[in-house]
């Protein structure tokens, strides 16, 4: 029987997307948290050996997303969703069988087991020969990964533009996006102890299988919303509300036919693709340098191991998912303020950009405890991520459907642009830094590497924020 009453379906595609986004960050959380204490005594790594990878891993995600984007928009939502999280998830395992591989080209011995290529590798004179194979195999792991991970967000965000109302899209998205937060809460908690009760590789193992997982739910779940049976005709007139007249917040009604795609040569046409990718570019990196590098922080300059870490680290997250005010500030603006999507989600960004500016502090209060700095990028990192969801709400706003997945791989793109140069430089800085004792603002040493980072990921977001302002001082459609 048909009743007016809309039902809820788009809530279950959410909770999906915010499970993909989660395993999304478990997968490439592993290797932070297991190679100060597994992987530099056996492939006798440096931090700029470890800042290369994570670089790699940045600038390979922002290729890859290029690709991804367009990839989603051929291929759709449910297949291109699908084929991401299986690559990735094929990527994150990819990482276990590193130190076996590493042992087989060097000593010729690949019918081992994981033990097996720890000893075969004690018997390498060739300290470098083990340092090089190993960096280069765990960067063609990363690749893969990287290639994987690239497709979540222009799928999530195509899903999200498909099963919500764009007054509903930063909600929505704050909410999936949370799964990063959840992801990075999760890992201290669990990935520490499956590699000091199992080993390092089957941490890779485990947490990599839970993406082929994902998948089995996600082929019987999905399906557009307009063919769904879980969705009636009350909810499927909420989600395309925008379809009709309804002031700015309209989406524009245009002669062109469903299926027609834009190139990246004209969506790079737009000022407003140019603002998104900016974005981007300045914040992308700062987020991945505290998930990257902060459990490599704590045990630098406060000598915790990665079991030690787990609960700074949980705290750290813990305070991340404040996030999901990210989402719900600008349907204020707009519901409360009378303000479009557009102006409201700019308003709440310039709030979010505030408060990465207590990183400026992060490194002189850590002299006192390590409370302090954990608190502190907490909640940066709960800035970064409301942020984050309102930014990649701006393409919904702006551009029609068919070209959403293309447009958040080029900001994608962007972000991971930005993200290769802050941790590449990170690695290369805490090195050197190291070497000779170098002395910053009273701090020495690594100490006064992370004072310096720290200060570039306070300023970036109010930058990125007056940038694109400036591009995009008003809510302004693409009408194609």
């Amino acid at each position: 029987m048909e009743t007016n009453k809309p039902s809820n379906y788009r809530w279950t595609i959410c909770g999906l997307l915010f499970f993909a986004t989660t395993i999304n960050y478990l997968d490439r959380q592993v290797l932070s948290l297991t190679w100060k204490d597994y992987l530099v005594p056996e492939f006798h790594w440096t931090d700029s050996d470890y800042g290369t990878i994570t670089a790699l891993f940045s600038i390979f995600y922002a290729g890859s997303m290029l690709i991804a984007g367009r990839f989603v928009d051929w291929l759709d939502t449910k297949k291109g969703f699908l084929w991401a999280i299986g690559v990735w998830s094929l990527g994150a395992c990819m990482h276990a069988y590193c130190g076996i591989a590493t042992s087989g080209i060097l000593t010729g011995n690949w019918l081992v087991g994981f033990e097996g290529a720890k000893e075969s590798l004690e018997t390498v004179d060739n300290v470098g020969m083990v340092l090089s194979t190993s960096v280069t195999l765990f960067i063609i792991a990363r690749f893969v990964l990287a290639l994987g991970e690239a497709g979540n967000f222009p799928a999530a965000i195509k899903a999200t533009a498909e099963y919500f109302p764009k007054k509903d899209r930063a909600l929505a998205t704050s909410i999936f996006n949370a799964g990063a937060t959840v992801g990075a809460l999760a890992a201290p908690v669990t990935i520490p102890f499956i590699a000091a009760a199992y080993g390092w590789e089957m941490a890779f193992i485990i947490i990599g299988a839970l993406g082929f997982v994902w998948m089995g739910f996600w082929i019987f779940v999905y399906n557009k919303p307009e063919v769904h049976p879980k969705v009636n005709k009350a909810e499927l007139a909420y989600i395309q509300q925008d379809v009709a007249v309804h002031g700015q917040i309209s989406e524009p009604v245009t002669a062109a036919t469903p299926g027609r795609k834009l190139s990246f040569a004209d969506c790079l046409k737009y000022k407003q693709t140019w603002a998104f990718a900016f974005g981007k570019f300045m914040t992308d990196g700062v987020w991945w340098f505290f998930l990257f590098w902060t459990p490599a922080y704590l045990a630098d300059i406060y000598d915790m191991d990665s079991t030690e870490s787990a609960l700074p680290l949980f705290v750290l997250y813990m305070i991340t998912l404040l996030s999901i005010i990210g989402g719900w500030l600008p349907t204020y603006f707009v519901d409360k303020k009378n303000m479009n999507p557009y102006a409201g989600r700019m308003r709440a960004m310039l709030i979010f950009a505030f408060f990465p500016l207590l990183a400026l502090l992060a490194q002189p209060l850590g002299q006192t405890t390590f409370w302090l700095p954990v608190l502190i990028i907490g909640i940066a990192g709960a800035a970064h991520q409301s942020w984050s969801a309102n930014i990649f709400s701006t393409v919904g706003d702006m551009f029609p459907k068919q070209a959403i997945a293309t447009v958040t791989g080029i900001g994608g793109m962007a972000g991971g642009v930005g993200s290769f140069l802050i941790n590449k430089g990170s690695g290369v800085l805490f090195t050197h830094a190291d070497v000779t004792q170098m002395q910053f603002m009273g701090f020495q040493g690594k100490e006064a590497g992370y004072f310096i980072v720290f200060s570039i990921c306070a300023v970036a977001y109010l930058i990125a924020w007056f940038v694109m302002k400036s591009l995009v001082p008003k809510y302004e459609p693409i009408e194609l």
